[in-house]
């Protein structure tokens, strides 16, 4: 690792510098810097321009693991499926006292509700479904026989009678519970969505939800009440809530820029810190739309990790130039100066970066890879605007002479025979025995106790609703009207029965159908079920005067080929040959869903012949089950795959496994203790929250390179431990500091987004930003008094020739 030793002996006078010295790189960049200038500035031109093409919208397809092979079964089928993908459900309530849906004025604004709905764009209007459409109809036994009809009756005016006819209609349709609210309070509007419009193009959820929210505001003017669920709806709210988390990064930029200031006092130094980020931040959105894609409310926080990693970066670069400067160098030579010492382990570190995103790659989830895509380009961009592009630019602006004088205050203090400062004597004592084997148990403590409380940590959303958002949003406040309303929530679990052409009413496929069915109903949080087999029992009581005893299942084919005939289309497909078991959960928490698909995939594997077999999954419920197993496979190999990509890049660096460990173990400890953070805060491992476990890994790595990097200089330089780590301190530690507070002040403001998982992601990377900065701070050096008191010790002959060995070993 390339390294700076802080002392006169370090520097050379401007007299005695080689401009030809160096790296090829170096020469390259600092003896033409007006083309490297020139160079950067028509790219944040190009990129910011393309950055205003970029758009913010998301894709249902998109969240879906498509390799799994549930979803598989659900893709390979969804167009034979009813109501099972992508939908948004409207429940409109009556909210008089005592008033229920059999009112011609109710009726008559659900009309008009499920017309506009029925136009508006993305919509499969084929497959929507209301009291209106005539899809919705009722079966019945009359004196005649089987009867049916449309649930609205014909020739329907709104007359006393037709709605007498009407609420007749409703209780024989079944739809009690399902379309209608069993108060009859309230009916539902089923609004499947396609996943591109009539015009072909991406279906716009923002834009959707807007409409929606244009069609509540409109109609609840007439006496309803509007209760709105479903992705497009939730995407949508998280749209919404997007636009505020702008601000939220704007807040950050400000107490980036504030603090800063505040360790410098030199404006022109910070603002070219702040613009070298915020150009980063432009090249990266401006290279998204290039390369075709688009930001989602999950891949949002991408650009504020961009500026925060940059922020880090720059600051470090800033510091170096700003002491050089103040033992005497001129701008452009400590720019060369601090370029030489500190690129590889910028580099080193950002490639730790890249490693923490790409390995995301591995979860075959697009959203998540897009993401992972996303943080990769901006991490490269950082190389080119924080690693190449600030040092030139501060090797013609520079640095006040009164900042460049405080950056050495404490240094000429110790040289002066002064006290070290208090704050810099306590970190310190943890190169000496005693406190460096405290810190170590109680950071083994810590680390015991945290693996025992992530031992528990679950896989996928432990609360009801949408967990993205708050409890008391909109939107699940609605959730909870649905579920209480209608007697289970819109968490359904699809199970599809494959069968030969023509032989799905068959009947011993339906009495395996009925046997799962049974015992799906007997699960905990299983609220209920709903297959050809159930209705073949219910038309069997109706046809028996309604009695409770023929609510049978008979061997009897004649009457199951009749009773299939008249089935909605839901239950079977045209060519019958396949069946859906539709299972109502009473949530769609990890627990729940477990218990489900682990009592499927007994029955089907002690039932599935060649001509009969049951596949999971489809419905919203199989869709997050198979996204559960996704996650949950891809979590330790993803924290594997990270951890040994960082111990690979260190050992490069450094050549030394005792250094390798000295910089992982800290890592490995705020890994552990963000899990158990996880724990106490309720969280679930899923697609919002696995990014930030790996990306922890890889931004946390930052500072112990750069604070161990100048102790393994110094130490081969012959110096001792606590000489060498306060000398790092000094250089790059102080800066670890700033870097850590700050990041973490700025992301503890996400706390007030409406967005919750936004709140918990700024409450997960403000821990890691704190506690990274801690392990750097505190257990570098305590683990370096075990592990590095032999550091072979080299007497370099020439101290600058030493320095550029290590700019080329880092």
């Amino acid at each position: 690792m390339s390294a700076h030793v802080p002392s006169g002996a370090a520097v050379a006078p401007d007299a005695d510098f080689d401009p030809r010295s160096g790296s090829l790189i170096e020469r390259a960049l600092f003896n033409h810097r007006a083309w490297v200038l020139l160079a950067c500035a028509l790219v944040t031109l190009l990129l910011g321009w393309q950055a205003t093409r970029l758009q913010l919208n998301a894709s249902f397809e998109k969240t879906l693991p498509v390799s799994h092979p549930w979803i598989v079964n659900f893709l390979r089928h969804q167009h034979e499926l009813s109501g099972l993908g992508n939908q948004v459900r409207i429940a409109v309530e009556r909210t008089g006292p005592g008033e229920t849906v059999h009112d011609a004025r109710y009726l008559d604004t659900l009309r008009r509700l499920s017309d506009e709905v029925f136009l508006l764009p993305g919509v499969d209007r084929m497959r929507m479904k209301s009291l209106w459409t005539p899809s919705t109809r009722w079966v019945g036994v009359t004196e005649e026989g089987l009867e049916g009809g449309p649930v609205i009756p014909d020739g329907y005016d709104g007359s006393p009678a037709k709605l007498q006819q009407l609420a007749v209609n409703i209780e024989r349709s079944g739809e009690i519970g399902q379309l209608v609210a069993r108060d009859g309070r309230s009916s539902v509007i089923v609004v499947p969505l396609l996943a591109r419009d009539a015009q072909g193009a991406a279906l716009d959820y923002g834009a959707f939800a807007q409409r929606l929210e244009a069609l509540r505001t409109k109609y609840e003017a007439e006496g309803v009440r509007l209760h709105i669920t479903g992705f497009a709806k939730l995407v949508g709210d998280l749209i919404e809530g997007v636009r505020a988390v702008l601000g939220f990064f704007a807040l950050a930029v400000a107490i980036a820029t504030t603090m800063v200031w505040a360790y410098t006092r030199c404006v022109r130094s910070t603002l070219l810190v702040v613009a070298a980020s915020l150009i980063a931040v432009v090249w990266q959105l401006g290279l998204l739309p290039l390369l075709g894609y688009s930001l989602d409310p999950y891949s949002i926080l991408v650009p504020f990790l961009v500026f925060a990693i940059g922020m880090s970066h720059g600051a470090q670069k800033m510091n170096g130039i700003m002491q050089d400067i103040g033992r005497g160098c001129s701008r452009l030579v400590a720019a060369r100066y601090t370029f030489r010492r500190l690129f590889m382990a910028g580099l080193t570190a950002l490639l730790a970066d890249a490693v923490g995103f790409a390995v995301l790659l591995v979860i075959d989830i697009p959203v998540i890879r897009e993401l992972a895509i996303a943080a990769s380009i901006g991490v490269g961009v950082l190389v080119f605007t924080n690693l190449i592009l600030l040092p030139v630019l501060l090797s013609h602006v520079g640095v006040s002479p009164a900042a460049a004088a405080r950056s050495l205050r404490d240094e000429q203090a110790e040289a002066a025979g002064a006290a070290r400062h208090p704050l810099w004597a306590a970190l310190d004592a943890f190169t000496r025995r005693r406190p460096a084997l405290l810190a170590i148990a109680a950071a083994a403590v810590l680390g015991a106790a945290g693996l025992a409380a992530s031992t528990r940590l679950a896989i996928g959303d432990l609360d009801p609703g949408a967990p993205e958002l708050r409890a008391d949003s909109r939107y699940n406040r609605d959730v909870a009207f649905m579920n209480a309303a209608y007697g289970a929530s819109s968490d359904v679990l699809a199970v599809m029965v494959r069968t030969p052409d023509g032989q799905c009413a068959q009947y011993a496929t339906l009495n395996k159908v009925d046997a799962l069915e049974w015992q799906l109903r007997q699960l905990d949080g299983v609220e209920g079920t709903h297959t050809l087999a159930l209705l073949n029992r219910r038309m069997l009581a109706g046809l028996s005067e309604g009695s409770p005893r023929w609510m049978d299942f008979l061997p009897n084919q004649d009457m199951l080929n009749s009773v299939t005939a008249g089935a909605p289309r839901g239950l079977y497909n045209d060519p019958c040959n396949l069946l859906t078991v539709y299972v109502h959960l009473r949530d769609h928490t990890a627990q729940t869903l477990d218990g489900v698909v682990r009592h499927v995939e007994t029955f089907a594997r002690a039932n599935d012949t060649p001509e009969v077999t049951f596949l999971l999954a489809a419905g919203s419920a199989g869709i997050e089950a198979a996204t559960n197993v996704v996650v949950r496979e891809a979590w330790h190999r993803m924290l594997l795959l990270v951890y040994a990509a960082v111990v690979l890049l260190a050992f490069i660096t450094f050549r030394s496994w005792r250094a390798v460990l000295v910089a992982v173990l800290p890592l490995m400890l705020t890994s552990v203790l963000a899990e158990a953070l996880m724990v106490a805060l309720g969280m679930g491992v899923k697609v919002a929250t696995l990014p930030v476990i790996a990306l922890g890994v890889g931004i946390g790595v930052d500072y112990a390179l750069y604070i161990l990097s100048v102790m393994l200089a110094q130490l081969r330089e012959g110096r001792s431990l606590s000489e060498s780590y306060y000398r790092a301190l000094l250089f790059t530690g102080k800066v670890v500091m700033l870097t850590g507070v700050t990041l973490a002040a700025g992301v503890l403001t996400w706390l007030a987004s409406p967005i919750k998982f936004q709140a918990d992601m700024g409450l997960m990377l403000g821990f890691m930003f704190l506690w990274n900065m801690l392990g750097a701070l505190v257990l570098v050096p305590a683990l370096a008094h075990l592990l590095l008191r032999r550091e072979v010790r080299t007497a370099p002959e020439d101290s600058l020739a030493f320095q550029r060995t290590l700019a080329v070993r880092g």
